[in-house]
């Protein structure tokens, strides 16, 4: 690792853009534990993202979203967050002090295609945005958080996956 006090990788990015799957992989790599915050949240609320947005709108979701990410204090962890994380200052500066952050940058097209159920997937946003609207808004708090972008638009999940362990000096 780059320095002793931070050992957690901290995924961000948009939905589709791979968290989970290079989250997973990461795992594999580093020997780390992996824990995907989106999951986190299903199994505490018992209800899918989708269900607390349609019950409880999509302002809950992200202040579950906040309390859970807050409530992660471990070491030698792959974090994938949810695509909302970054809506929360408190829960990135949380995640940033004992993680490198790293923004898994998709192209807006690519998720688009990826993205075949964005009114269903549970993503915490206003009901009347948009995909692009909301693409365009989240890619200024990505960046702010970010230790580290990879752009994934010519990347396997394999090879995000190894770049992120060569940035990290992790055999």
């Amino acid at each position: 690792m780059k320095t002793e006090n931070k050992s957690n990788i901290v995924l961000i990015g948009m939905p589709g853009a791979g968290k989970s799957t290079v989250g997973v992989i990461l795992a594999k790599h580093t020997s780390y534990d992996f824990i995907d915050s989106d999951v986190l949240i299903q199994t505490q609320e018992n209800r899918s993202l989708q269900q607390i947005v349609d019950e409880d709108g999509y302002m809950a979701l992200r202040k579950i979203e906040e309390t859970i990410l807050l409530s992660i204090n471990c070491t030698n962890h792959v974090i994938a967050t949810g695509g909302s994380a970054v809506y929360s200052p408190a829960a990135m500066n949380h995640l940033k002090t004992n993680g490198f952050v790293i923004f898994l940058h998709t192209d807006f097209e690519v998720l688009q295609k990826r993205i075949t159920d964005f009114e269903t997937r549970g993503i915490a946003r206003d009901p009347d945005q948009t995909f692009a609207h909301l693409y365009k808004e989240r890619q200024v708090l990505y960046k702010k958080y970010s230790d580290l972008t990879i752009d994934c638009a010519d990347k396997t999940q394999e090879d995000t996956s190894k770049l992120i362990c060569s940035w990290l000096n992790i055999q």
